[in-house]
């Protein structure tokens, strides 16, 4: 007589959570932003965009065109100049974010996150937390160089610190810009193009090289709400005086707005993408 046996109930599994809170959202994009930095670690040659360029920018205009500018003064138009070229790498600086991502994503490195229990945004909140070691070492080779040019503070220490913290929260407001057209794009290489098209127009019709009010009249009403002119005048304020509470509240409100408008739309490429 033929007995059957029955195949023994598998053991039972916890299943997976179906929501990840914000707390442990927040976990998982600072460990992958550790990634990141070892990446710097790895490979300081990456920095080079963020140190070299404003070096080249900043030697360039005041140098070059300053005394035209500034009727000789190029001393002078160094103190107008710096704090503007800061905001102003702070936005190149934000296209990094971006590529790195595309680069990422090209060679399958988040289908090794799909399969991670991470949350689905940590990737991309872990690359632009990442990124804060790029805008230190960038702002702090700038400042020394500037200072070497013969830059000097003309406030005090916690009003520096605080310019700094400003720029750096605003560059990482503008990488949510970055990573959505870093989701967009096909392959790494078509993203400046398509990113200096946005950027160009912020960063190079401000006010960081040249008064506003020596532009044309339309130019200057774009300057009145450009986001890189706010936070190239309070930049200005805090490091040589001059006004800040106007120019600091306008760019919080901006940087509210990047967040609030492209943090949703980078997720929405990336969901679609990967």
């Amino acid at each position: 007589m033929t007995t059957t046996l029955e195949a023994p109930a598998p053991a039972a599994t916890a299943a997976p959570p179906t929501r990840i809170g914000p707390l442990r959202t927040i976990r998982h994009g600072l460990t992958l932003a550790g990634r990141s930095i070892l990446k710097i670690r790895k490979s300081p040659a990456g920095l080079l965009d963020v140190t070299l360029q404003p070096i080249l920018f900043l030697v360039m205009f005041v140098y070059l065109f300053g005394g035209a500018i500034n009727h000789g003064d190029t001393t002078g138009y160094l103190h107008i100049t710096l704090p503007g070229v800061l905001a102003m790498n702070m936005v190149f600086a934000s296209l990094g974010t971006g590529m790195q991502l595309n680069t990422d994503i090209t060679k399958g490195v988040f289908d090794r996150f799909r399969s991670l229990p991470v949350a689905r945004s940590a990737p991309l909140i872990g690359a632009v937390l990442g990124d804060v070691v790029r805008y230190l070492v960038s702002i702090a080779v700038l400042l020394l160089v500037a200072t070497l040019m013969g830059f000097r503070i003309r406030t005090d220490v916690a009003s520096v610190a605080l310019a700094i913290v400003v720029v750096i929260a605003f560059a990482l407001a503008m990488c949510w810009i970055s990573v959505f057209l870093g989701m967009l794009v096909k392959s790494p290489q078509a993203l400046p193009g398509v990113a200096m098209s946005f950027m160009f127009p912020l960063t190079m019709g401000s006010n960081v090289f040249v008064p506003t009010e020596t532009m044309p009249g339309w130019l200057q009403a774009w300057n009145s709400v450009n986001p890189v002119t706010k936070l190239a005048d309070t930049a200005r304020g805090l490091m040589i005086g001059g006004p800040v509470a106007g120019p600091l509240t306008a760019t919080l409100i901006w940087m509210v707005v990047l967040v609030a408008v492209f943090f949703p739309l980078a997720m929405w490429a990336y969901r679609r993408r990967v």
